[in-house]
């Protein structure tokens, strides 16, 4: 075997073990302290589990009803069971990644047909809110994107749950929130904004009796 081959073989093997060494430390649990399923963390009794590697999946969680929430225990499965068991809401669109959850070409506060929730901008004239849904873009190690629940907001931080973080990572996590001339931007470069549900529809008033049907009687 020549110089020539060795040094080829060589330059073919780094990057493949690079991505073999990717593969295994996103898809397998390289933290022994944790198991897979295991409850980590809760908001309003809906619980977070740990999943190991970001990129490990145990099957598809599905409600009772059939209305599907997520790959277990993805970032997009914690999010979706957070509002179908706190607020029986149930999107639209049931599938897509963190990254689809966030629709850059609406307007600010505009309905998001797939999910059937407001959505704002990060930067917008609406500050984040407990309970809004909260989508980050995808990055280099993470095409998918990311999304989490804002757990608390405070004068000067917005704090999430999330699930999903990585083997080591932290279910909590604390940006700071600035507000200059009316506009609330939270310290996260790929925070894209927030989903939020509608306000209640109110009841319509009964429509008012005409003088004839006021003056009917009935036996």
């Amino acid at each position: 075997m020549t110089s020539q081959t060795k040094k080829l073989r060589a330059a073919l093997a780094i990057p493949l073990l690079a991505l073999a060494g990717y593969w295994g430390a996103t898809h397998w649990n390289s933290n022994r302290s944790r198991s897979i399923g295991e409850v980590v963390d809760s908001l309003n009794g809906v619980p977070v589990y740990y999943n190991g590697g970001v990129q490990h999946v145990d099957g598809r969680n599905l409600a009772p009803d059939g209305y599907n929430l997520g790959l277990r225990f993805q970032c997009v499965e914690f999010v979706k069971r957070y509002y179908y068991q706190r607020f029986g809401h149930k999107m639209p669109y049931d599938k897509g990644h963190a990254r689809d959850f966030f629709l850059p070409a609406l307007p600010d506060g505009a309905l998001n047909p797939q999910r059937g929730l407001l959505q704002f901008r990060n930067g917008g004239a609406s500050a984040p809110q407990a309970d809004d849904l909260a989508v980050f873009s995808p990055w280099i190690f993470n095409r998918y994107g990311h999304v989490a629940i804002v757990s608390a907001v405070g004068a000067d931080y917005v704090e999430i749950i999330q699930q999903n973080p990585g083997p080591f990572g932290s279910s909590r996590e604390r940006m700071p929130l600035q507000t200059e001339h009316g506009m609330f931007k939270v310290g996260h470069p790929r925070l894209q904004g927030w989903l939020r549900l509608p306000p209640p529809a109110e009841d319509e008033p009964a429509p008012a009796a005409s003088p004839s049907q006021e003056s009917q009687t009935h036996d």
